[in-house]
């Protein structure tokens, strides 16, 4: 069921006196939690929960044929799966527009931001690399999935070992790893900011995500570096409001990455 008028209603009204309906404050993220090597079968695995939001992210690797403008560089592939069981607003069936987004918006982050050295992955140039799968799974929608997958796709990759390969059978040994990780460079992260009326927020709930007129997903590293955005909604955004989500980005990539850094170690 979507939020009706009258709730957001309320929702505008509070964030025009700078209130949220839970307490937090506008660029206040919910508490999160990451619990990585959730399953035994794929390389890397987490379970993300951002209040009442859940999702679980696993990272599945295998051999492949690089692309052709890139014949010494591994593959990725990001998927998302929104099941019924996380919203009543989700069906069962081949992805719909919201999970197809959430993928791409999820790939291009990680894609666009190097975070993976994808050079590493080249077994036989032109012929062998290592392709990555990202897969991603909705558990409960209270709101930012979009971040909540995020978070979990960076520390799934984190998590991941390189299974080991048989040159000679040319076969993936699945179940038996090297003690070699994926190739990563950095930790960005994934930071939505939605505009509600002329507010801004930050992991907006259910009842604040449906109230919200535009958001903008970013990519950024602890320098400031934007490496991707995304905009979603209809609303447009002007010049300095455009300046003022770039600087709550950067300021939320500052509180967000200590407390998401412990579960990564």
């Amino acid at each position: 069921m979507r939020t009706n008028r009258l709730t957001k209603q309320r929702i505008k009204e509070f964030l025009k006196e700078g209130k949220r309906f839970d307490g937090r404050e506008l660029d206040e993220f919910r508490e999160i939690y990451i619990e990585t090597g959730v399953s035994k079968k794929a390389e890397g695995s987490a379970r993300v929960r951002l209040g009442k939001t859940e999702v679980i992210v696993g990272v599945k690797m295998n051999i492949g044929e690089p692309y052709p403008d890139s014949p010494d560089e591994g593959n990725m592939m990001v998927t998302a799966e929104l099941t019924p069981m996380s919203s009543n607003r989700f069906e069962s069936g081949p992805p719909r527009i919201e999970a197809i987004e959430l993928a791409r918006v999820i790939d291009r982050g990680i894609r666009e931001s190097k975070v993976i050295d994808f050079k590493k992955l080249c077994i036989k140039k032109g012929e062998k690399v290592w392709t990555i799968f990202i897969d991603i799974y909705s558990i409960n929608d209270d709101g930012n999935l979009l971040d909540a997958a995020g978070f979990g796709a960076l520390a799934a990759l984190k998590n991941a070992k390189i299974p080991k390969y048989d040159d000679k059978e040319e076969k993936v040994l699945y179940g038996e790893w090297t003690n070699k990780n994926i190739p990563l460079n950095f930790i960005p992260l994934s930071c939505t900011i939605h505009k509600i009326d002329n507010q801004f927020i930050v992991d907006p709930n259910k009842e604040e995500e449906d109230a919200s007129e535009a958001r903008i997903t970013i990519a950024i590293s602890g320098d400031g570096t934007i490496h991707a955005m995304q905009k979603g909604n209809s609303k447009e955004l002007k010049i300095e409001e455009f300046n003022e989500i770039l600087d709550l980005a950067e300021k939320n990539y500052k509180k967000l990455f200590p407390k998401i850094e412990k579960f990564l170690k």
